[in-house]
């Protein structure tokens, strides 16, 4: 009976006990010792992020940092921490890894690992980066990143992958500078096309449609020159102006064949040429050599892909040349406004400009002054046959000497100016009423009308082609 007693009481007990349990918070630093070597800590955060437990990881690594500030796996805990929010995605996460880069270039710019960290700040946004007809912001940063690395980091062995990644960017970039010139080309805004065009040229030779560029330039010049030849203005001056534009249309169309002999418009850059009756030139081996290797090095999508590819949101870089150095200068920007200016002063500077009035001598007449004595007696003339100046121009006031009725004219009849001049201001005041309400009527006209008709050029800019 004892005995019975005894064990329910330890049964008892025993589930008390195990009611009363609680599962303790796993800590992962708990068990590491201070005095334990650094490299556990840095393994141990390895291994949890290898597993995804990035808070696990970067906890660790913040131990190893705080604890062994001397330790030879500090810039590497460092960079670490960066990985660990790359890892995790997200936009917040990547800002986050983003700002751990940094701060590692700035602290450690002579390791080798500062190439490492410019590569991933560069590839942070390369996968943000959009498609060209969509926001270009990502794809503009992380042209800038991969540049910097090429520049700062000559010698580092991650410039070919950069270098790489760039010319993905920048096909990016230049499809969709090219969408955007075909844009203004349908509409017939030439000179924001041209503009868009010339930017391209500079900025991004290695575009897979860089030919294409080229023609359509060129074509632009030509329309440029047809205008110019159209215009009502001096011949010397229309024919310079044309000439410049067909010398830029030939420079254009060389270029495809000299630089770019592998591509499709060669051939039709060349009867250009020979159309504008202008020397074609001829691609040297190393160019056509490099240009095959480009074309060569480009991949193609299937049908397939391209339809699948509409679903995503990172562009196609396929047709991306491996070859060839990419440009790492700042891209050109051409304004299309300052390109108008700058054919409107040229055709202002080779305008003949109109000479200037010499200042009279001291005691000639005002006639005399103006005309000179032989133009002031063909001018009288033309007076008299209706071909002279309008009446008042270059006259002598009333009153004066000059103003000398001919010989053998009989003067006006001298009238009483204080008997009529009430009437006088009668009659002119009952002509005014009417013509004052006709023109105040006609200029209230004109203005309800100016809104809605479409305004005309005035001066230089009718002269402008575009």
């Amino acid at each position: 009976m004892l005995r019975k007693l005894f064990a329910s009481v330890l049964l008892a007990a025993a589930l008390l006990l195990a009611g009363c349990h609680h599962s303790k918070v796993q800590n992962p630093i708990a068990n590491i010792d201070s005095k334990q070597p650094d490299k556990v800590l840095y393994d141990r955060a390895m291994d949890a992020m290898k597993h995804g437990k990035y808070t696990v990881a970067r906890t660790l690594l913040q131990t190893l940092i705080n604890t062994y500030p001397d330790s030879e796996y500090l810039a590497r805990a460092k960079l670490s921490v960066g990985d660990s929010w790359y890892a995790e995605g997200g936009s917040a996460a990547l800002q986050q890894a983003e700002a751990e880069y940094k701060d590692f270039i700035t602290f450690f710019p002579q390791l080798p690992e500062a190439a490492e960290a410019q590569l991933k700040v560069a590839n942070i946004h390369y996968r943000q980066m959009e498609k060209p007809d969509r926001d270009s912001t990502q794809a503009m940063r992380a042209a800038d990143e991969y540049k910097a690395l090429i520049q700062n980091f000559p010698d580092s062995r991650l410039v070919p992958e950069a270098k790489q990644r760039l010319r993905e960017v920048q096909e990016v970039l230049a499809e969709r500078q090219s969408r955007i010139a075909h844009f203004y080309y349908l509409r017939d805004n030439m000179a924001a096309s041209q503009a868009r065009l010339m930017s391209l040229v500079q900025s991004y030779p290695l575009y897979s449609g860089i030919d294409e560029a080229l023609f359509t330039l060129g074509s632009i010049y030509e329309r440029q020159s047809k205008n110019l030849r159209g215009q009502r203005i001096a011949e010397n001056v229309k024919e310079k102006l044309a000439a410049d534009m067909d010398k830029k249309a030939i420079d254009a169309y060389s270029l495809i064949v000299t630089r770019y002999p592998a591509m499709g418009r060669a051939d039709d850059a060349r009867k250009r040429l020979a159309d504008l009756h202008a020397p074609i030139p001829t691609s040297t081996p190393e160019a056509i050599a490099e240009s095959k290797a480009e074309e060569d090095s480009r991949d193609q999508t299937g049908r397939f892909g391209r339809v699948v590819g509409n679903f995503k949101k990172h562009p196609d870089v396929a047709k991306a040349t491996k070859a060839g150095e990419p440009n790492v200068e700042e891209e050109a920007i051409v304004s299309a406004p300052q390109l108008m200016k700058d054919l409107q002063d040229k055709i202002t500077a080779a305008m003949p400009q109109p000479a200037v009035a010499a200042t009279p001598a001291a005691g000639a007449t005002p006639a005399a002054a103006s005309t000179g004595g032989g133009d002031q007696k063909l001018g009288v003339e033309g007076v008299r046959a209706g071909t002279g100046p309008a009446p008042g121009a270059n006259q002598p006031p009333p009153g004066s000497q000059n103003n000398q009725q001919p010989a053998g004219t009989t003067p006006p009849p001298q009238t009483n100016e204080l008997q009529g001049a009430s009437s006088t201001t009668t009659d002119q005041s009952s002509r005014q009423g009417p013509q004052n309400g006709t023109q105040q009527n006609a200029n209230d006209k004109d203005k309800n009308d100016s809104s809605s008709k479409k305004k005309a050029k005035k001066g230089l800019r009718k002269l402008i082609p575009f």
